[in-house]
């Protein structure tokens, strides 16, 4: 596996200073309301103080009634400035976590298949669902904690300063236990998170490898096999899970002593100054409640520590993908015709490892060619080449003369695969990723095309139903055929079809099959045949084995042939399903 790129430091906070650029002024407003209820709060400690001097100097009640009044005052506009502030600094972080997911997405988007393939779908999977997840609760709760936090703590230094010099030395003896304390955390936590979110994307994309060749994974026996590495992946997530918790909770236990030693300070400060007439009880107990309410503030903020070495993690993952160049537009749009050629393919997934050598393939327009030969043979590959998934080690492909990577290859090839996927949404917004400018009548064409208009007008709310995760949950079959549809409306005049029938039973096969048919009327098809009597249907069959072909021709001839592509036929016949 090759994962994709993460970030550096350096420039995750680069990332960062520019988009907090591009909203500055929000950023002075909301940390100019936030000083303003920071210093209202403030004040409620001096008044207490007060308090405790008038009822220690013996004064009546009434003199209590304006520093109540006070203290009511100044609760109201605490809470009302920290809401509006909060909101802000909220505001501020969903505006940049915006900008980001968006850059995210358009490169997560725009990578090459093979990148992806390489670095196993599990882990983009991990970066778009878990780390986008991370940074976001991050954003919308650790951001304005930490904000509020760190302006109280310290505006109440300052405080501390001000009733006396001496109680601010005594709050700083816990200061170089909690520095250590993070230093210490830190230089273990980087490290441990951004190994943890790595085994996750690993977890993931082992979990997809095994649900996702489930038949395959049956078929060969190699259920326990596979178990046992789901169980590795995972023991992994839970063994650093487990280690970063032991971490947490000694981090927490070193910044109980910190809180100890600096309260007792302060304590102590108080007696002496009292004692020596330097400052009066009330002053000495505004002292002490200013450096105890530091206690949440600094615990929130030495936490949000641990919040933030797993968003840092997580974000450094997201502007890794962000940063990626976006790839050049091709020259060509659209090749001049739907003819296919390719010369002398050869390729390897793995330096020093052939899958696939000297293929010539010469496919006219219109024409329909099925791949058909025993899995590993090279069928997969082949159809990816030709798709523009992958590029070739070496030889070339053409479509229409032109080289298949100077195409738009969404408009010039589509490719189909068993593996479809229905976007959450409404039905007809789905199938207008094909063609956005598509009028209703052009999607009830493209559904009726293949096959899927009765059942998809059938829906609780016909073309406008939401499907996909959270809505209308479609059948394998259905969730085929509005693939289909989608390769009808983008209408590429070469087509690419990878075993599409073979996430459906018998019954829905046949459905797929003369689905599959129509979909491909009027273009060039290439066709990875899961099923023979795709291949019976063909104007040509190319047989493979080993990488190359071995056979080729029309389905008739290479059975009176008698050679390899007969024995497969015979073999399928014979466990064909009526």
């Amino acid at each position: 596996m090759e994962l994709l790129p993460t970030a550096e430091p350096g420039r995750v906070r680069a990332v960062v200073a520019g988009l907090l650029r591009a909203r500055r002024w929000l950023a002075v407003a909301a940390f100019g309301v936030l000083v303003g209820a920071t210093a209202a709060g403030l004040l409620t400690a001096p008044l207490l103080g007060h308090v405790v001097d008038l009822v220690a100097g013996g004064r009546p009640p009434s003199a209590l009634t304006t520093p109540v009044v006070l203290l009511v005052l100044i609760a109201v506009v605490q809470g009302v400035l920290t809401a509006y502030g909060v909101g802000m600094v909220a505001r501020l972080g969903e505006g940049m976590l915006a900008e980001l997911r968006e850059r995210f997405v358009e490169r997560a988007l725009r990578l090459p298949l093979d990148r992806v393939e390489r670095a196993g779908s599990g882990d983009l999977t991990a970066r778009v669902t878990a780390d986008v997840s991370i940074v976001a609760e991050a954003v919308r709760r650790a951001l304005p904690q930490l904000a509020r936090s760190g302006l109280t703590i310290g505006l109440t230094l300052v405080g501390l300063a001000v009733l006396d010099w001496r109680f601010f030395v005594a709050a700083l003896l816990a200061v170089p236990i909690q520095v250590h304390t993070v230093r210490w955390y830190v230089g273990r936590a980087i490290p441990l998170y951004a190994r943890q979110r790595v085994a996750v994307g690993a977890q993931q994309q082992q979990l997809l490898d095994t649900v996702g060749g489930a038949a395959t994974v049956r078929a060969f026996r190699l259920g326990d096999r596979h178990v046992g590495l789901v169980a590795a992946r995972s023991e992994e997530t839970v063994s650093l899970a487990l280690r970063a918790i032991r971490l947490m909770t000694r981090f927490y236990g070193r910044l109980n002593v910190a809180e100890y030693v600096g309260l007792s300070a302060v304590l102590i400060a108080g007696f002496l100054l009292v004692r020596a007439d330097a400052v009066t009880i009330g002053t000495a107990t505004a002292a002490a409640l200013y450096f105890h309410n530091l206690f949440t503030p600094i615990n929130i903020a030495l936490a949000l520590a641990d919040d933030a070495q797993v968003a840092a993690a997580g974000l450094a993952r997201l502007v890794g993908v962000a940063d990626l160049p976006a790839p050049s537009a091709p020259e060509a749009s659209v090749p001049v015709d739907g003819s296919v050629k390719a010369v002398d393919l050869g390729h390897s997934y793995v330096a020093g490892h052939v899958v696939l050598s000297g293929v010539d393939l010469d496919i006219s327009p219109g024409e329909r060619v099925a791949l058909v030969g025993a899995s590993g043979a090279g069928k997969s590959t082949v159809a990816k080449l030709v798709a523009g998934v992958h590029h070739p080690t070496r030889g070339t492909v053409t479509i229409g003369g032109t080289p298949v990577d100077e195409l738009a290859t969404g408009r010039a090839v589509a490719l189909v695969t068993q593996e479809v996927h229905v976007f959450a949404g409404r039905l007809d917004d789905d199938l207008r990723l094909a063609r956005p400018s598509a009028l209703l009548e052009d999607l009830r064409a493209a559904l009726d095309t293949v096959g899927a208009l009765e059942w998809a007008e059938a829906l609780p709310d016909g073309l406008a139903t939401v499907v996909g995760e959270g809505g209308h949950k479609l059948t394998a079959t259905q969730a085929q055929q509005l693939a289909l549809a989608r390769l009808v409306l983008a209408d590429p005049p070469v087509a690419v079809l990878d075993e599409a029938t073979a996430e459906a039973g018998s019954a829905g096969a046949r459905v797929l099959e003369e689905a599959a048919a129509r979909a491909l009327s009027g273009r060039t098809a290439l066709v990875v045949a899961h099923r023979l009597t795709q291949a019976a249907t063909a104007d040509r069959v190319i047989v493979m084995d080993a990488g190359r072909i071995v056979e080729a021709g029309p389905h008739e001839t290479l059975l009176a042939a008698g050679g390899p592509y007969a024995t497969l036929w015979k073999a399928w016949s014979a466990t064909r399903p009526e």
